[in-house]
């Protein structure tokens, strides 16, 4: 009896289906009309709306869809993400580029403005598009590396025994797919003088999906200290889907801490600063700073000036514990580090 070994068979590997995250990504609004429409909203705000995203595009996830009130056009959460005819008025002071970034990027991608620590845009894209955003006019598809251009900026970190810490920034650098997030961090674990990883991003705030087995499997398996800062403004975006993906990072070992912007109309009261702070310690997450406004060309009616800042901050220390006060600051160009006020 002849015995005849099986040949084996080589199959393309077939195409994974996206996770849960990839596809409320894909399918986050897009267009001011159906947010309008989604939400109730006066048709007079429309003009204004699509003026707007003319010059800054609207995204907007289902899962943040679902905190905002309906038909209330002064929503601290709506007025993050809805474009507003003010956006067309030129203010003097507000610019493209407020904090002077493309003076500081040696390499595609890599942004290096303080001592000790490097700012590398692992995604040009987000899932929300905050209207207030300081790189709303950045050159995203200047500074969007390759996996493989990204040896220049890796070979600047070898180079530079003074730097501990990376940040992942963007965009969003968890837009990005966790393959891809994976292979970068184990090519950073390979320069010895790294300790920390620190990731920007408020993926897990917009889309808590996105706190997946996969994120957390590469996350909690590195060398790399891991800090994640998240970026909440207002306790109405913590629900219980954003507490859990909290809980499910701090179980990875991640050390989490946020930053807020203070926005005229969504967080300027003391009452709003409180309950943010008291609701991010109740979800495991520690105030870190309270930014006042990058001066960002389009944003400028979001602006608090600094005495009503100072003024806020004073009278939020006499209601909580130093531990859940943030740290009122202010970024300027060429400083060593962030100014407090």
């Amino acid at each position: 009896m002849i015995t005849r070994t099986p040949i084996a068979v080589h199959r393309e590997a077939e195409p994974r289906a996206p996770a849960a995250w990839q596809r409320q990504l894909q399918e986050v609004i897009r267009d001011p009309l159906v947010l309008c429409q989604r939400l109730g909203l006066d048709p007079a705000l429309l003009p204004g709306a699509s003026a707007g995203h003319a010059l800054f595009p609207v995204r907007v996830p289902e899962a943040y869809l679902a905190r905002i009130r309906h038909a209330d056009p002064d929503d601290p959460l709506l007025r993050q993400v809805l474009p507003l005819a003010a956006e067309q008025e030129a203010v003097g002071g507000f610019v493209d580029d407020p904090l002077v970034e493309r003076e500081h990027t040696p390499r595609p991608g890599l942004i290096h403005k303080y001592a000790g620590r490097v700012l590398l845009i692992a995604s040009p894209t987000c899932a929300i598009n905050c209207r207030y955003c300081f790189r709303r006019h950045f050159p995203y598809a200047e500074h969007a590396p390759s996996m493989r251009e990204w040896d220049a900026s890796l070979d600047y970190l070898r180079e530079d025994a003074s730097i501990r810490e990376v940040i992942l920034s963007g965009g969003d650098p968890l837009a990005s797919p966790d393959r891809r997030l994976a292979e970068l961090v184990a090519r950073l674990e390979t320069i010895p003088h790294l300790q920390r990883l620190r990731i920007h991003t408020r993926l897990p705030v917009v889309i808590p999906d996105r706190v997946d087995a996969a994120l957390l499997d590469w996350l909690g398996g590195t060398r790399l200290q891991k800090v994640m800062v998240l970026h909440i403004n207002h306790a109405q975006e913590i629900d219980t889907a954003v507490v859990d993906a909290c809980r499910r990072l701090a179980a990875a070992g991640v050390t989490l801490l946020n930053q807020s912007v203070l926005l005229r109309g969504v967080n300027d009261q003391v009452d709003t600063l409180a309950e943010l702070s008291e609701r991010l310690f109740a979800a495991g997450v520690l105030p870190y700073y309270l930014h006042v406004l990058d001066p960002v060309s389009g944003a400028a009616h979001f602006d608090v000036d600094d005495d009503s800042a100072r003024a806020l901050v004073a009278s939020l220390r006499q209601r909580l514990p130093g531990f859940l006060m943030p740290r009122l600051v202010r970024e300027l160009p060429g400083e060593a580090s962030k100014t407090p006020l």
